[in-house]
Formats: structure tokens, sequence, C-alpha cells
């Protein structure tokens, strides 16, 4: 991230942001949109999809199950990081959107796909692990490994009723 416009403010280009059909991915994924679109930066979408045997889960989506091959499993894997982002960016996203999938664990893939970007965005908590937790295992290794500055985005907070 470089401070470059006229009003001192960082110039970004490429924005990261990692989904894996969780509620606070799709959180992230609609924070880093707003984000992009307001510094005209690409935003690139990305989900981690490792092969899984007979039963198994595709990727780290949650309720995604699957005893395909590793070329179906990838299939499932683009149907569900297209289907998140018409679901939360609409089929015509205003922001310069790319999505992509990698293969591998999802803090790997990310922290790839983030090497040269200005920002990457993650949920704090993903679909799978102990709920409990404040942070997941990947938001945790973001933090701490990434090459470029993370946000780390919570949970809505629970509206208050009068």
């Amino acid at each position: 991230m470089s401070v470059g416009a006229a009003d001192g403010s960082a110039v970004m280009r490429r924005i990261v942001v990692g989904v894996d059909g969780s509620e606070t991915s799709r959180n992230a994924l609609r924070w880093a949109s707003a984000e992009a679109i307001g510094h005209d930066a690409e935003l690139h979408v990305v989900y981690a999809w490792e092969v899984q045997g007979v039963g198994a889960g595709v990727g780290i989506a949650p309720g995604r199950r699957t005893s395909a091959p590793p070329e179906g499993q990838r299939d499932a894997a683009e149907q569900l990081v297209t289907q998140v982002i018409e679901e939360e960016l609409g089929a015509n996203p205003p922001a310069k959107v790319r999505p992509s999938i990698g293969r591998g664990s999802a803090a790997g893939v990310l922290l790839e796909a983030s090497k040269g970007a200005d920002l990457l965005v993650v949920g704090s908590r993903g679909s799978g692990g102990f709920a409990g937790l404040l942070l997941g295992s990947v938001s945790t290794k973001m933090a701490n490994h990434a090459e470029c500055p993370v946000v780390i985005v919570r949970p809505a907070a629970p509206q208050d009723e009068d």
C-alpha cells in the first residue's frame, strides 16, 4: 500500500478477501467490496479447496459434501465462490471482482494470494473449529504471517430491541 492520493490517503490497487461460505466470510466480502469501490481497487475473492475423500467436505465451505473426483471437487469450489459473490454483491458487482480458487489449506492459499496485495480481508471465524474462539486459526495465521495489512471482520453485532 502506498501513499499517493491527493488527500494523502493510501492508494490501493488490489484487495484480497477470503471466503468459505460462512457468515463471517460473507461479512468480510461485503466489507472488502465497499473498500474496493472506495479505492477503485480490484477485489480478488479467494476460496481454498483441498481434495477430500468420500463423504468429506470440499474446501472449507460449511455443509458441502462430495464423493466426486478432484476435478468435480474443483468444479464445486468454483460454483461456490461464484454463488457467494452473486448472493452478496449481486450478478453485476460494483467493484472490479476477480474470483479465484486455490488448492490447498485456506491459510496457505490466502497467504500466497495476498503477496503483492495492498490489503487482505478475512472473517474472524470460518466454518470449522470451535465456535467459542474469538479468532479462527486462519485469521490468526493471516494476522501473524501476511506480507500486507490485514483486516479481520467480526460478526455483525445482534441488534438491541427496545
